[in-house]
């Protein structure tokens, strides 16, 4: 049963990364993966209650006798719900800053972006765009962030050959941000409510290398640039029929979401608890602002008819089933045993965290980055002492964590379904995977090995 469960994950992971060719939306592989890959668990769970816990499941009797019934309730109550909690906990973080983002966008909270970027000058747009995409999606997330600053640069740029440039900067900048804080990507937030990492740690062990993973691709992309371009210029969109915020009250909005959200490490230090609760907290804060901002708010239904918020919506709903369902199925295999063998023949055959690092991006850039990242962290549990000089690249904060996080996250960019936000771009623009790998992937795959050479030379240094 363990080879079936393992061979249905395997297979899942590759309609994941096929997703373009086969049609098959990926949320709904991980779904199936994650739901019948514990229902045959429990299906044979005395076995593998036996296997892997034995001593829990004798105390959990307490004398009584072994059952069906019996392991069946253990494996609910003590197994299964310990990874829906895990996953919950990504998941209502994720739907609290989106929810956050999508109240922002509905009062016009991100409007002053176009008018801020007024140049014909082709390659100081292209800095402009990603610059702005970089510091957005390490505060807010990164697909989210892609989507936003993707269809402010469709409305700008009206050749499709330089939509193609200036959004595939826009994705490897959303993707380089996301990867620099806790909050910016899945896999960040994964290894922060995991207790691996501390945030501010984090952020800058990653600083240099997610800037020149960033900042080299984008430098060789603007070289394909003419020196000046046309712009579509458009004045800030008439809200009288959608909202009644004025300048200032739509600032105060954004001081309190974009705000709130970086006080959130904070608030997980001070009271220990998971930082979903926290970013429930600004969302709750902001909501009520929005109410009083908009009490005398007539035709409230215009709110809800706008483009951007429907979309981002679909992608979020998609995006957090995704998540709850691939969490589940690398749940699964942990508990067969299976994860457990693999680490340990890893140890024994590479017993190197660079190693694993390269490979880890490599198999992000065709599956996902989340996917890759989350199978390389399960490999692991987060030592609480060293064993060893090995030992320490898996305590708080150890490298291990880094290394992967950084890679996943930037390798990502190589081929552009790698990542979420390389999807949104493929379907935006209806661009072809091709022409991505020829003008974009080495371009990505320079910026992360740069960024790795980078990483390296930080920790020999220190």
């Amino acid at each position: 049963m363990t080879l079936i469960i393992v061979a249905i994950f395997l297979v899942c992971c590759i309609l994941i990364a096929t997703e373009k060719f086969t049609n098959v939306n990926k949320s709904a592989v991980a779904i199936f993966a994650g739901t019948v890959g514990w229902v045959l668990y429990i299906c044979w769970g005395t076995d593998f209650v036996m296997h892997e816990h034995e001593g829990e499941y004798t105390d959990f009797l307490n004398g009584a006798v072994a059952t069906s019934v019996a392991v069946k309730h253990y494996i609910a109550e003590n197994i299964f719900l310990k990874y829906v909690g895990k996953a919950a906990e990504i998941v209502l973080f994720l739907l609290s800053t989106m929810t956050i983002v999508e109240i922002l966008l509905n009062n016009g909270c991100f409007d002053f972006l176009t008018p801020w970027i007024r140049t014909r000058k082709s390659r100081k747009l292209l800095w402009m765009l990603s610059s702005c995409t970089f510091i957005l999606s390490a505060n807010l997330d990164n697909l989210t962030t892609a989507s936003i600053m993707l269809v402010v640069m469709h409305a700008l740029v009206p050749n499709r050959r330089q939509r193609f440039i200036y959004g595939s900067s826009v994705v490897i900048a959303a993707n380089a941000g996301g990867a620099l804080t806790v909050i910016g990507d899945p896999a960040g937030l994964w290894l922060w409510n995991s207790g691996a990492v501390t945030a501010s740690n984090f952020s800058m062990s990653l600083l240099l290398p997610c800037l020149v993973a960033w900042g080299l691709p984008t430098y060789l992309l603007g070289r394909e640039l003419p020196e000046r371009i046309d712009i579509d210029w458009r004045p800030m969109p008439y809200r009288g029929d959608d909202t009644n915020l004025n300048a200032w009250q739509r600032v105060l909005m954004l001081i309190v979401g974009i705000g709130g959200l970086w006080f959130i490490p904070t608030f997980h230090n001070i009271t220990k608890l998971s930082p979903f609760l926290g970013a429930l907290c600004v969302l709750s804060v902001l909501w009520v602002v929005n109410e009083i901002f908009n009490r005398k708010l007539m035709n409230v239904d215009k709110m809800v008819e706008r483009k951007m918020p429907r979309s981002l919506q679909y992608g979020v709903q998609q995006m957090i089933l995704y998540v709850m369902g691939f969490m589940l199925a690398v749940g699964v295999v942990q508990e067969t045993g299976a994860v457990h063998w693999l680490a340990e023949a890893i140890d024994a055959h590479v017993h190197n965290c660079w190693i694993l690092g390269i490979v880890a991006g490599l198999i992000s850039s065709v599956l996902d980055n989340f996917a890759a990242s989350l199978s390389f962290f399960s490999l692991y549990p987060v030592a609480e002492s060293a064993a060893g000089g090995y030992g320490e690249a898996f305590l708080q904060n150890g490298i291990y964590w880094k290394i992967i996080a950084y890679s996943t996250a930037l390798a990502g960019n190589i081929v552009a379904i790698g990542s979420m936000s390389g999807v949104a771009l493929l379907k935006m623009e209806r661009m072809r995977i091709t022409w991505y790998m020829a003008h974009v992937g080495w371009k990505a795959a320079a910026g992360w090995m740069a960024g790795l050479a980078v990483m390296a030379l930080t920790l020999l240094v220190g």
